[in-house]
C-alpha cells in the first residue's frame, strides 16, 4: 500500500514538473524589411527605397521659405492663366481650344483659392492681382497679353497655344524645383498634381498646333 502510494506520489510529482511552460519565449522583434516605392519626381520613373529611408523622406507638415515662394508665385502664374483662358470663349475659332479654356480657368481657379487660403493659414502675404512677375517663368509679358486680346480666329489660336505651352512648361519647373527645396507635404501634394495636369495638357496643345 506505501508502495503504490508513493508510486502515485511520484507520478504526480513528474507529471506538475513536466506541465511547467517554463519561460516564455523570446519574442522576435517585428521588423519590416519589405520595399516601399516612391514616386519620381515629374519625368522621373518610381524607385525603390528602404524602410529607413521612406522616414526620413516623408514630408514635414511645416512650410519653409521655398514652399511660400512657389505658392506665391503659382497664385500670380495661374491667375495670368485664368486672364487668357477666359479671352477664348469670344476669340478662339477652334472648338477644341474653347474646351482646352475652359478647362484650364475651372482647374485653376480652384488652386488659386486653394494656395491663397494656405498662405492665409500660414500667416504670410497673398500677392495682389497684378503683382510682379519679373523672372517668373513661362510668363506672359505685357506685349504678348495685349496682343492675344487684340487677336481673333485662327491668329490667336495660335499666339493662345504658343502663350500657354510655355507657361505651363514654367509652372512645371517651378514645381520641380518646390519639390526639391520645399518641404510642407501639401505643397509637395499640390506642386505634383500642377507638373502631372500641364504636362497632359502641353501634350494636347501641341497636337493641336500641329492640326493648324
Amino acid at each position: 500500500m506505501r508502495v503504490a502510494l508513493v508510486a502515485v506520489v511520484a507520478a504526480l510529482s513528474l507529471s506538475a514538473c513536466s506541465a511547467d511552460p517554463g519561460p516564455p519565449p523570446v519574442q522576435a522583434k517585428a521588423e519590416s524589411t519589405a520595399p516601399i516605392i516612391a514616386p519620381g519626381r515629374p519625368g522621373e520613373p518610381a524607385r525603390t527605397i528602404s524602410p529607413d529611408e521612406a522616414v526620413t523622406a516623408v514630408p514635414a507638415p511645416t512650410a519653409n521659405a521655398a514652399d511660400v515662394k512657389y505658392v506665391q508665385d503659382m497664385v500670380t502664374h495661374h491667375r495670368q492663366a485664368v486672364d487668357m483662358a477666359v479671352l477664348a470663349p469670344s476669340r478662339a475659332d477652334s472648338a477644341a481650344l474653347k474646351g482646352l479654356a475652359s478647362r484650364i480657368k475651372d482647374a485653376q481657379g480652384p488652386e488659386i483659392q486653394y494656395m491663397t487660403t494656405w498662405l492665409q493659414q500660414q500667416g504670410m502675404k497673398v500677392p495682389a492681382h497684378h503683382a510682379s512677375h519679373t523672372g517668373m517663368p513661362g510668363m506672359a509679358t505685357p506685349e504678348q497679353m495685349r496682343a492675344l486680346r487684340a487677336a481673333s480666329g485662327k491668329d490667336f489660336d495660335r499666339l493662345f497655344l504658343t502663350l500657354m505651352t510655355a507657361h505651363h512648361q514654367g509652372a512645371i519647373t517651378m514645381s520641380e524645383q518646390v519639390l526639391v527645396g520645399g518641404s510642407h507635404i501639401k505643397i509637395e501634394e499640390l506642386a505634383n498634381d500642377v507638373a502631372a495636369t500641364q504636362s497632359a495638357e502641353i501634350r494636347r496643345m501641341r497636337e493641336m498646333q500641329a492640326g493648324l
